[in-house]
């Protein structure tokens, strides 16, 4: 096997980028699907074309939660001259799931806990990278040097060596046994988008009041009956489930959330951000804190509104105040014990419904508004990084090391993944320190090793990476000479990784999730209302549109009240 080297640009234009995403939707005889799925995650028409600069002046908006999409929320009303208020209840970082962890004080070794890649496909995260002038480095996925251990049975992540060595471990059919590794996951998770037409396919990226019959049939399927449907055995669907571990983890979450990543080719050419996934947020919060911004082109200074960044204040309750049609949030900050009260013309609320489910809303959202609170699903992530003195895993000579991409396993651990940054550089050593990300896993394997004790885990995930490579019990205890773990069910103020929805919960759900409240004065935002689920994509798309639509509010308002 040879070294993984990277054909993708840095710092692609968007011309590489479409090329890219053109090449690999030809590899599924799907090439006509590039017009819509570009036009469907593009950013939507700029704020300035639904309303005149200065003409939010003086109005007052709130904005609860200090993620991606409330920050970009913000960076698009200031460009009216509105006067906004975030409230974030974290009191040390912003970015919401976007977070780096820094290893060493120059910034050189870190691991992202939460969001760490972007696909080439996600025009709106791909705008916002590109006016920020963040430089990008491509992500490996994909490397046939790292490993498979299935079954206590340890092989190489290529096609060839999973029919040789992983497919006698289970049980399959006559047909099966005879079909290669590609065409077997080929098939399984790319059966529905296939037999659909173009404009039906269209509907994983929408959010409509009805679907059509066929999107309704595929997509409100369980993953693992989706499969069942295929006529594949149950142990293919073990193996399937074990050589992509997060597919397994997602087997009981609605297949249309796999559907929607199988049409826009979700994991092909992946990018990172060059030195941490959360200059993104930084970018759009240093530009909210500038007097002169350079990023608003052609929008004097003093047309832009101010915004004042609350941190450490948590939001607990949301009111309609009746006499003056205000929204009143009411806030906690968390150094001391009591509340706050502030008015607003209008509110973006951007945390998840797992964390707005503690606020108190008076009145109520609408029914189905608050039943998508109490029911919509979120699923856990949780992450370990390991910071290594040497890079062990790129000293596999034989196979030139391993440079970027991802072990799986049936352990409970999941996955490892591998970082990239050796794969650009000509001249590096072996000895350099590295950051491992040890054990990467969704679902129930997250919640049970994300609650271990802090000792138990650590030791726990040691051994497991130590049996995926084959080393001798023990090896990494040198090794190690820090780590990081992150449990995002855990975490106070997401309890969830990313929303994930049941099968019918999009039918169900997700038209009334997008509506707003209190008489169009309360919007919503975040990837939890988008159809990108679980992506940076989710957060910045939505958040454009909440702050669109109160734009055009606020022209409907000023008009019925002027009359």
């Amino acid at each position: 096997m040879d070294t993984i080297v990277s054909t993708n640009p840095l710092n692609p234009t968007d011309e590489e980028r479409y090329a890219m995403f053109k090449k690999e939707l030809k590899k599924t005889n799907r090439l006509e699907d590039f017009d819509n799925v570009i036009k469907l995650l593009g950013p939507s028409k700029d704020i300035t074309e639904y309303a005149p600069l200065r003409s939010l002046k003086g109005v007052k908006i709130g904005i609860i939660g200090g993620g991606v999409s409330g920050l970009a929320s913000a960076f698009e009303l200031r460009k009216l001259g509105a006067d906004i208020t975030i409230y974030e209840a974290e009191d040390h970082r912003i970015g919401g799931r976007i977070y780096t962890h820094y290893f060493d004080k120059n910034k050189k070794h870190y691991g992202e806990l939460g969001a760490m890649r972007v696909p080439v496909s996600h025009e709106t995260s791909w705008f916002y990278i590109n006016l920020f002038k963040l430089e990008t480095l491509p992500f490996v996925q994909v490397n046939p040097n790292t490993f498979l251990w299935i079954r206590r049975t340890r092989t190489r992540n290529n096609p060839k060596d999973i029919q040789k060595y992983i497919y006698p471990l289970f049980d399959l059919s006559e047909t099966e046994k005879n079909t290669p590794w590609n065409t077997l996951i080929t098939y399984a998770s790319n059966y529905f988008i296939k037999t659909m037409s173009p404009n039906e396919r269209t509907e994983n990226l929408r959010i409509l009041k009805e679907y059509s019959p066929l999107y309704n049939k595929y997509s409100t399927l369980d993953t693992r009956c989706a499969l069942t449907s295929l006529n594949l055995s149950e142990s293919a669907i073990e193996l399937i489930s074990s050589i992509d571990p997060f597919l397994g983890a997602l087997f009981y979450s609605a297949n249309g959330e796999t559907m929607q990543g199988t049409y826009t080719l979700e994991f092909s050419n992946l990018y990172r951000i060059k030195g941490g996934m959360v200059n993104l947020p930084l970018a759009f919060y240093n530009s909210l804190k500038s007097d002169c911004p350079k990023e608003y082109k052609n929008i004097p200074s003093d047309a832009l509104g101010k915004c004042e960044f609350k941190a450490n204040h948590r939001v607990t309750g949301i009111y309609k105040t009746h006499e003056d049609n205000k929204t009143l949030i009411e806030y906690k900050n968390n150094n001391d014990s009591g509340y706050g009260f502030k008015s607003f013309d209008y509110v973006i609320c951007t945390i998840p419904f797992s964390i707005l489910r503690e606020v108190t809303l008076n009145p109520g959202f609408s029914p189905k508004k608050m039943q998508a609170i109490r029911e919509v699903t979120y699923e856990n992530s949780h992450k370990v990084y390991f910071y290594c003195k040497k890079r062990f895993w790129e000293e596999d000579m034989p196979y030139g090391g391993i440079k970027g991409g991802i072990s799986s396993t049936d352990e409970a651990i999941q996955t490892i993944a591998y970082p990239s940054d050796h794969v650009y550089k000509k001249s590096y050593s072996l000895d350099e320190p590295g950051v491992l990300l040890a054990a990467y896993n969704l679902g129930l394997d997250s919640t049970r090793v994300g609650n271990m004790t802090s000792n138990n885990e650590i030791e726990f995930v040691k051994r497991s990476v130590e049996r995926v490579h084959s080393l001798p019990y023990g090896f990494l205890e040198d090794l190690v000479t820090d780590y990081k773990s992150y449990n995002w069910n855990g975490a106070p103020n997401f309890k969830g990784a990313f929303c994930i929805m049941a099968p019918w919960q999009k039918q169900l759900f997700a038209y009334d999730i997008i509506q707003p409240e209190y008489d169009d004065r309360v919007f919503f935002a975040g990837e939890h209302i988008s159809p990108t689920h679980g992506w940076i994509q989710g957060a910045l798309s939505t958040a454009r549109t909440a702050a669109n639509s109160i734009a055009i509010a606020n022209i409907k308002n000023k008009t019925v009240f002027e009359v």
